[in-house]
């Protein structure tokens, strides 16, 4: 029993409903809330959760694949098609750092939603900044972690991947793209410019003309033209683009993780010296490789028609 208005005693069960009364609203309030809230990602056969210190909020990590060598990084910011805010980067940063000092994770896969890689940076977090506060904090100069990585990176790319979500693939080493996949840098339409790479590394994936076109107009393009000029390796059904990502992930995590790494660095001099530092480059790498076991083992392997058993992989 309880007390009503003037003293009066109510009867439970009309307290019961009055409470029921009362909550009605915000109960339907939340069902509409989570109807527009896409389905949770499906879970992949073999995942198992990656322990990386502290929860993430705008991120879910775990590993994947048959040996569990591949490290599976989804971007989780539905309501705002994962836009890239400060504390998502952040956690990216520290996920990829735990990640690559992982022994048994020979690859990295960073893939979002269906419906979204990545749709940009949050403009909301950045419309009020000053000349002033970006070149005194490095605006998005922590961005580059992505770049720095010495294990291999695929993107995984369904939907959007605007602005920093565009510049975010291309950080990566391969993009696998879904066949409804789009990329774009619209920065001009909001009165700036690309800040994380995007007029560097889009102009030498895809040429001059190309990448002036769509940093001028803003003009998006789909996966099978970036697919034809250079920008995506290889193009698939949605519901199929993940699998084929891990698929590949698995394939170079078999290899020597030492000598992937070698490779890695010697094609990204290529993508960012000259021709004559690029040889010097491979040459000095290539030489290395014959200080390695793995090496020994390659050469042995095909010598003796069997395949070969890295010690690291």
């Amino acid at each position: 029993m309880g007390a009503g208005q003037g003293g009066a005693v109510l009867p439970r069960s009309a307290m019961a409903a009055s409470l029921r009364a009362l909550l009605r609203p915000v109960v339907a309030a939340a069902a509409r809330h989570r109807a527009f809230l896409p389905p949770p990602p499906r879970p992949l056969l073999g995942a198992r959760a990656c322990s990386t210190g502290a929860p993430f909020q705008f991120l879910s990590v775990q590993k994947t694949g048959a040996r569990q060598s591949v490290g599976l990084i989804r971007l989780n910011r539905p309501q705002a098609l994962n836009a890239l805010c400060q504390g998502l980067m952040e956690e990216l940063r520290r996920a990829l750092e735990d990640l690559e000092t992982d022994p048994q994770v020979g690859a990295i896969v960073i893939t979002g939603s269906q419906k979204a890689f990545a749709a940009g940076a949050d403009i909301k977090e950045m419309q009020n900044k000053t000349f002033q506060e970006c070149y005194s904090t490095g605006f998005l100069t922590g961005w580059d972690k992505v770049s720095t990585v010495r294990k291999p990176i695929i993107a995984a790319v369904n939907g959007y991947a605007l602005g920093g979500g565009c510049e975010l693939a291309m950080m990566c080493d391969i993009i696998y793209a879904g066949e409804k996949a789009q990329f774009g840098q619209p920065e001009i339409l909001l009165g700036t410019i690309p800040g994380a790479g995007g007029s560097q590394r889009l102009t030498r994936a895809v040429g001059k003309s190309l990448a002036m076109e769509m940093i001028l107009t803003g003009d998006r393009i789909s996966a099978a033209e970036a697919k034809e000029a250079g920008l995506v390796s290889k193009v698939f059904p949605v519901e199929k683009l993940l699998d084929e990502a891990i698929a590949c992930a698995e394939k170079i995590a078999s290899n020597s993780k030492l000598v992937a790494a070698m490779a890695k660095e010697s094609v990204n001099a290529a993508f960012e010296t000259t021709l004559a530092e690029g040889t010097r480059t491979e040459k000095r790498l290539f030489y290395a490789t014959f200080t390695t076991d793995d090496r020994k083992e390659g050469m042995m392997a095909f010598v003796e028609k069997r395949k070969a058993k890295f010690t690291d992989s």
